[in-house]
């Protein structure tokens, strides 16, 4: 079998690829990157210093940053679902929504999830704060935008959704998504019901005791 995945199924970059793979039954090996597994985390480190992961390897060449490794499934591997369409205007839509659920849903998620487990003196109340009213700002403003859609592109499940499933996931456990966003909410909950994400949901749930804010008892 020539992929190899490093990752953690608790990670949402990993989901995000996973949900990707999973969507076309894309045949793979996965190195889980978990402290009871510390050979494939030396073996990342060799691939990639920086010791970020997903790393995706394909007959020894590292592929890396989880949209880089959709992009490249979709090249090299490809499946029924075409996770970046054909048009090249559906594309972009595809693609600009992959950067929306990057930069203004899963960075301030993770700013507020990341200074929990600082020290006590080191932590950022203004940093969370300002991410927390991002976060209110990304939910109005997609709630907007899945008035009329009924994936994150349009009608068809792209790269946006591999992004967006476990971006507003984790997004909801950290700044829940109010009872006005409905169109968020009812997108969120369609996600779910995503067999190729239902499966990383499934996978990551043992894992569910790291979450630094309390995981809590629902999805």
């Amino acid at each position: 079998m020539s992929l190899i995945l490093y990752a953690h199924p608790f990670s949402s970059y990993c989901q995000k690829v996973l949900t990707a793979l999973y969507e076309n039954a894309t045949p793979f090996t996965l190195r889980p990157l978990t402290f009871e597994t510390p050979e494939p985390m030396q073996e990342l480190a060799e691939l990639w210093p920086m010791k970020r992961f997903p790393v995706l390897l394909d007959h020894g060449r590292p592929v890396i940053e989880s949209t880089i490794i959709i992009e490249y499934l979709s090249l090299f591997h490809p499946g029924p679902v075409l996770l970046i369409p054909v048009d090249p205007r559906a594309a972009l839509e595809a693609r600009w929504m992959d950067r929306f659920f990057d930069n203004y849903v899963s960075t301030p998620q993770q700013k507020i999830v990341f200074d929990a487990m600082r020290a006590e003196n080191e932590r950022d109340p203004r940093g969370v704060a300002d991410a927390g009213a991002m976060l209110a700002t990304s939910y109005a403003y997609l709630d907007r935008v899945m008035a009329s859609r009924e994936w994150a592109a349009g009608d068809a499940f792209t790269l946006a959704d591999c992004a967006a499933a476990p971006f507003l996931f984790y997004a909801d456990w950290t700044h829940r998504i109010g009872d006005a966003f409905t169109n968020v909410i009812a997108y969120r909950e369609r996600l779910l019901a995503r067999p190729s994400f239902a499966r990383a949901v499934d996978e990551a749930r043992p894992y569910r005791r790291l979450f630094p804010l309390g995981a809590p008892d629902r999805d």
